[in-house]
């Protein structure tokens, strides 16, 4: 118990130092942010941020899992998909990021009211019950009176007992308060399965409360401050903007998650539905700070220009890129629909050639043994014999054909163990290495699968190697295949098989590459998104 209670007091103790440099951070970030957000500048200075605030998080997170038990690990940063301005919207859309800063604010605030008021408590106790020991050598005023003999500082004890008893009660409570809003808001728990979207944005919207009551709170504790400290200029204005601005933007990312129809309707993508609310919230922040400082030249108006002119610019760009993606998917339907044709011609082909062909013969066998079973037993045993093997040959056509569409072992077994059972089958030294932390997509495990097996093939039947690598791993959201032989080389990529393979693999919005020298090596590498 005493040492839990000391553990709390650190914890308290160490929330001074902590909100200090949150303060400084939260301070920075929000200064330097709205300043470059009309320059590209405002991308690094985003990431920047975002490590910060993860950093003094991840820092007394640390401190908590010390001294109050918690098993939190704050992420530093964004996830999201790749690119320079992606990465910044990655920083605007991370509920974490968030979260941190709304739990920064309620430390360097409210945790740093606690702390002092609790310490402050302890200290003043100690001090009163240890009273009729120091009275003859420091100044002794005591509640109002002073402790100048020794019956007066013996009244200081019982009064120290109190605010010591007072100060103990008080720390479970506040050790619970402090573990839940360590976990609530700087925990970062995995979850095994995709959450449904009611969930997801009811973490949102909690998110955006828990923010909203600590910018709250912050602003009415220095409120407060001011009302009791003076009643002249009233100079809380301006936290009220600097910390209103990063609430209005998350209200706003939380606004467009959480309405889907926001990117079908006026051909409006997410991404330029956020810059419009970032841009108009920057518009009003400059606004804000023309008007507090007095008026007079208009000369908001320059930085809301730039803002404007570079979300144009970028409307245009992503508009472009919208136009360009979807005559590459039109041309990559046309492309699927067309390999999905080739394919029903070739099973259509091999039904008809293979099974059909060894089906009719068996009939004719079986219709001959019939006739032939009163007269001739030994030639009607010698037919059923014919029969039986061609009834083996015809299951040995069907269940090759059911491994070109998808074998049942990929289903059963996944990936490892089909790519594994093409190596056997094959004449070939082949190595596999698979490494997945988890069974892909069924549409892209085919995919990687056909891969291998057309990489395979091709080494075998073309290339004349001896030897074939096949690797399969994942790559962030993405999955890699690579085939490599030490084959002769020369493999083009606008073959009929590569080029089928090209298509599946473009059907899912990856991309398939083939490098082969004359003389070889040949490495055919296909990257599949695979993010559920």
């Amino acid at each position: 118990m005493a040492r839990r209670t000391l553990r709390t007091l650190l914890f308290l103790l160490a929330g001074v130092p902590i909100g200090m440099l949150a303060l400084a951070v939260l301070v920075a970030g929000w200064v330097v942010v709205p300043i470059l957000a009309i320059t590209p500048l405002v991308i690094p200075a985003l990431v920047a941020f975002r490590w910060a605030v993860g950093g003094v998080a991840w820092l007394d997170g640390q401190v908590a899992n010390r001294l109050l038990d918690t098993s939190v690990e704050p992420t530093l940063r964004s996830p999201g998909p790749s690119g320079f301005w992606r990465s910044g919207l990655n920083v605007l859309s991370d509920a974490s990021f968030w979260q941190q800063q709304a739990y920064l604010m309620v430390r360097q605030s409210v945790g740093l009211v606690v702390a002092i008021a609790e310490w402050s408590l302890l200290v003043a106790s100690l001090g009163a019950v240890t009273l009729p020991i120091w009275y003859r050598w420091s100044a002794h005023d005591l509640v109002g009176w002073d402790a100048d003999t020794l019956g007066r500082a013996l009244l200081g004890v019982p009064i120290g007992i109190a605010g010591l008893a007072i100060a103990l009660l008080l720390v479970g409570p506040i050790a619970a308060v402090s573990r839940s809003l360590v976990e609530a808001l700087l925990g970062d728990v995995a979850q095994s399965v995709t959450p449904a979207p009611a969930v997801v944005n009811e973490n949102r919207r909690r998110t955006l409360t828990v923010h909203a009551i600590a910018t709250g709170s912050l602003n009415a504790f220095l409120i407060a401050i001011w009302a009791f400290t003076s009643h002249g200029y009233f100079w809380p204005k301006w936290t009220l903007l600097a910390l209103g601005l990063p609430l209005a933007i998350h209200a706003w990312v939380v606004f467009v998650e959480e309405r889907p129809d926001l990117m079908v309707r006026g051909r409006m993508t997410r991404t330029i539905a956020l810059e419009e609310g970032i841009a108009l919230c920057l518009s009003m922040f400059f606004v804000l700070i023309w008007a507090f400082t007095g008026g007079g030249y208009f000369w908001p108006l320059w930085p809301i220009l730039a803002v404007a002119l570079v979300f144009t610019i970028h409307a245009a760009v992503e508009f472009s890129r919208r136009g360009s993606r979807i005559s590459q998917l039109e041309k990559s339907r046309a492309g699927v629909v067309e390999q999905q044709e080739t394919d029903l011609a070739r099973i259509e082909r091999d039904l008809h050639d293979g099974a059909q062909a060894r089906l009719v013969a068996l009939g004719m066998s079986l219709g001959m043994a019939k006739q032939k079973l009163a007269s001739d037993p030994a030639a009607a045993e010698a037919l059923l014999a014919e029969a039986q093997r061609g009834t083996r040959d015809a299951l040995e056509e069907l269940r090759s054909l059911a491994r070109g569409i998808r074998p049942p072992i990929l289903a059963d077994r996944g990936l490892a163990a089909a790519i594994g059972a093409l190596a056997d089958r094959t004449p070939l030294e082949v190595n596999v290495a698979v490494d997945l932390s988890r069974r892909p997509p069924s549409a892209v495990e085919s995919a990687a699968y056909f891969v291998a097996a057309e990489g395979l093939a091709n080494a075998g039947k073309h290339a004349n190697a001896t030897r074939v690598d096949i690797a399969v791993r994942e790559d962030g959201r993405e999955l890699v295949v690579e085939i490599l032989d030490d084959g002769n080389g020369g493999a083009d990529i606008r073959g009929t098989g590569l080029q089928g393979l090209a298509r599946r693999v473009e059907a899912l919005d990856g991309r398939l590459t083939v490098t082969s020298p004359d003389g070889g090596p040949t490495t055919i590498t296909a990257v599949i998104p695979c993010a559920s």
